[in-house]
């Protein structure tokens, strides 16, 4: 899947580590770690936190779209 490796570079774009997205998610790094490597799956919670905080589409994040889209305002 697609998602697993844009959740990884936007990370690491965003020069944070593992354990910070997962505090930013309120979840484990071991869980995080689990998104990454596709051994889990992702709650809609999770993507929607994390489309918000890097300020990407869903589309972009799941990798339908290779355009990285800002979110539009509220």
């Amino acid at each position: 899947m697609k998602y697993r490796q844009r959740i990884k570079d936007l990370r690491q774009d965003a020069d944070l580590n593992q354990t910070q997205v997962a505090q930013i998610l309120f979840t484990s790094q071991k869980v995080y770690s689990r998104y990454e490597t596709g051994e889990s799956k992702m709650p809609i919670h999770h993507l929607i936190t994390l489309c918000e905080y890097y300020n990407v589409s869903a589309d972009y994040l799941l990798g339908f779209t290779d355009t990285p889209k800002p979110l539009p305002k509220k």
